[in-house]
């Protein structure tokens, strides 16, 4: 068959095809997502953009915030894919500000992100593919099933001849927009761009210090403020010496702001603003505040401990009863094991501090006031709500500029950095960027709640697991999501014995608290993975093969939910695992041992050996790490594996020495000295094995941390015959 092309100029095609000279702006129907369980598709809303730039680059859009777990990179890699562009002629820009009429969900947590845009992004690139692709049809006048979008061009196979997206750009604006169910996505083993490994696409900006993190927002005019509050949450503000911080070198104002007593909203406090941060901060050491503490929190760490002591002796309220508890642990037969586990407040500590750049301005000639922020934050909707709510702005009134984010891991969910820095703006007027200390961080962080487990665990005369009665002693700060105590039903090991209950107490503490990486997994995956592994040595079994026993047959413990434990992929990370690490080849070694523990949790399934080294004076030795993970297809291969390395290097810092305690409401814990961050010396080698399953592929920013603590123990047992049941490890005589 011979094809033939009809050679016209670009000018004359132009006039042919009555289109103009220009970039393809592609404008994408897009749904509103649900919960991350029900169908992808619903409703059609306006998302995203895709542009392709008359020199020939295409500009791709990204909607989630960046925190560094590299979802600026892998959302545009997979439109990318889909439609055919060549990488290296991507630009990737942030969405130039929240609205979630147009550009849908612009948020990010939970390790769901790339979950619930998997689909999005296929159809999007997809989408323009097709367009494309009926440009060059029209064109080149043979059929469109005879041409691919390739490296950036349309290209007819048989004869080789192909027309770059940028001169189709324009006639393809014309090209209806085709039926999503219409749509067909490339197999993987047609992938060029997806499961390789492509660098952030801000890393050079990062590296060389132009980042454009929130801190670094300039804006003309701006002044830079500070906000003081009460040490003890809940201080009322009496009086400050603002008339004489005003009279000191760079500062425009000080005053006393009242707040409504919120923690996540505005807190009572005295603001300064000035010419410069360094003014601002100096002026702040002057400062003499009177604060009533009359209804400021007590909150105390020992307190709390005493109450602990007290509560696993008493009865307490069921939260999960499966079988019968009771009967298992009263048969003779049986043998049953107890334990008590225990795990301090712990901090973000994000390297940004918290910041925050507000203008608000006021309405003159009748016309709405106005905000526009610029804002390192997970959720800007959530402000959007935050902002109708507390100050009265409609979506009109509001222009929010998405930061990078210098880390998060859920602090930056909260609206109490944002409201402050409003309120500077509203006095004087002006734009003012609002930045934190290191102190204020650390002693207004929303923490990762400390608590108690009194776990009792029943083997039958086999050995087999039969029995699991797990206290849960918490803290109760009001107000707070119950998905951060638990008991989660579908946690593992509740939903894979037959015999269970799972009760709770609570002890008021009013200190914040909020998600912290892994929220409930961080901590349960210490309790209940060290556990079991007391309860297999008890039984005298090997402990994988424990493990795969209570998985039991392949299956969906919840079935067609992505959020439940399939027990088929945790056996295969648990074997991948052990046969990687030579669990259970490796000879015993004195004061040398292995560690094994696996955990599932947003989506992922995930196991973890650590190889320890305990000397003779109880210093720790991480060898080294490996890790299986299930996460489905990977989308970009380096950034997965630094998603698991940093996950496993954080979980081992706040296991060996990092703890928040409070006495009489104020925390201890100030500064970095108070609360070390391991150093790059004490990282062990890291070792990742990831299983590409066919399932859609999720997150991998939470769910590496949750096994780590639990088989850094297990290692430290089997190297030395001691259980660990507390964090940190510093509290328990050991050091790194």
């Amino acid at each position: 068959m011979k094809y033939s092309f009809n050679k016209i100029s670009r000018r004359e095609f132009f006039k042919r095809t009555g289109v103009v000279s220009g970039g393809l702006i592609l404008a994408y129907s897009t749904p509103a997502l649900g919960k991350t369980n029900e169908p992808i598709v619903k409703s059609a809303e306006l998302n995203a953009y895709v542009v392709i730039q008359e020199d020939g680059k295409i500009l791709i859009y990204s909607g989630a915030p960046e925190m560094g777990q590299g979802i600026k990179t892998s959302l545009p890699m997979i439109v990318a894919e889909e439609l055919g562009a060549a990488w290296e002629d991507v630009i990737v820009k942030q969405t130039p500000e929240v609205n979630v009429e147009k550009y849908g969900r612009q948020s990010t947590g939970g390790s769901y992100t790339l979950y619930r845009n998997w689909n999005l992004m296929r159809e999007m690139g997809a989408t323009a593919r097709e367009m494309l692709l009926g440009a060059g049809a029209l064109l080149m006048e043979i059929p469109k099933s005879e041409l691919e979008a390739i490296d950036s061009q349309v290209r007819h196979q048989l004869s080789g001849r192909s027309i770059p997206f940028s001169e189709l750009a324009s006639v393809a604006q014309k090209q209806p927009i085709p039926n999503k169910e219409t749509l067909t996505f490339k197999p993987r083993e047609d992938y060029r761009i997806l499961g390789t490994s492509k660098s952030q696409v801000d890393s050079l900006e990062i590296v060389t210090g132009i980042g454009d993190y929130g801190i670094d927002t300039k804006v003309p005019g701006m002044l830079f403020g500070c906000y003081e509050k009460c040490e003890a949450v809940g201080g009322k503000i009496v009086n400050a010496n603002v008339t004489e911080i005003k009279q000191l070198p760079g500062i425009v104002d000080a005053y006393v702001v009242k707040g409504n007593g919120k923690p996540n909203e505005l807190m009572d406090g005295v603001g300064i603003v000035g010419t410069n941060t360094w003014s601002v901060f100096n002026a702040r050491k002057k400062l003499k505040v009177s604060w009533d503490e009359s209804q400021a929190s007590k909150a105390s760490w020992s307190e709390f401990k005493n109450f602990a002591e007290e509560a696993a002796r008493e009865e307490s309220e069921d939260k999960i009863t499966v079988g019968d508890i009771n009967s298992v642990l009263s048969d003779p037969q049986n043998t049953v094991l107890e334990s008590f586990y225990e795990y301090p407040y712990v901090s973000h500590l994000c390297l940004e501090p918290m910041n925050c750049t507000a203008d608000y301005r006021k309405g003159e000639n009748g016309n709405p006031d106005h905000l526009e922020i610029w804002l390192p934050t997970q959720n800007g909707p959530r402000f959007q709500k935050f902002a109708k709510d507390f100050y009265g702005l409609e979506q009109d009134q509001l222009t929010i500029h998405i930061k990078r984010m210098g880390g998060s891991f859920g602090r930056r969910n909260t609206n109490d950095y944002v409201s402050e820095a409003i309120e500077l703006s509203k006095r004087s007027g002006r734009p003012v960027k609002l930045t934190w200390s290191r102190e204020d961080s650390m002693r207004g962080d929303f923490f990762r709640e400390g608590g108690f487990n009194k776990i009792r665990g029943v083997l039958d005369p086999q050995g087999k697991l039969i029995g699991w009665d797990e206290h849960l002693i918490r803290a109760d700060y009001p107000g707070k999501p119950g998905f951060l105590t638990g008991p989660w039903p579908s946690a593992f090991p509740f939903n894979s014995v037959d015999n269970v209950r799972a009760s709770l107490s609570t002890f008021r503490v009013d200190t914040p608290t909020g998600a912290w990486r892994a929220p409930y997994s961080n901590t349960h995956a210490f309790v209940s993975q060290g556990f079991i592994h007391e309860l297999a040595t008890a039984a005298n079994r090997d402990h994988l093969e424990f493990l795969i026993e209570m998985m039991g047959d392949p299956r969906w413990l919840t079935p067609g939910q992505i959020n439940a434990l399939n027990t088929e992929r945790a056996i295969g990370v648990l074997k991948k695992v052990a046969r990687e690490s030579r669990l259970q080849s490796m000879p015993a070694r004195n004061m040398r041992g292995l560690g094994l523990a696996f955990y599932f949790c947003h989506a992922a399934h995930v196991a973890e050996v650590a190889d320890v080294t305990v000397t003779k004076a109880n210093e720790i030795v991480v060898n080294k790490v490996t890790a299986a993970v299930d996460v489905g297809p990977i989308i970009n291969k380096s950034g997965a594996l630094n998603q698991v390395e940093g996950s496993i290097m954080d979980g081992l810092s706040t296991m060996v020495g990092q703890k928040i305690t409070m006495e009489n409401g104020r925390i201890e814990q100030t500064n970095l000295d108070q609360y070390p961050v391991l150093r790059i010396n004490a990282a062990p080698e890291i070792e990742v094995h990831f299983i590409e399953s066919d399932y859609d592929p999720t997150g991998l920013g939470e769910p590496a941390l949750p096994p780590l603590a639990p088989a850094i123990a297990n290692a430290i047992f089997a190297a030395t015959g001691s259980r660990v049941r507390t964090m940190p490890l510093t509290d328990l005589g050991y050091t790194i």
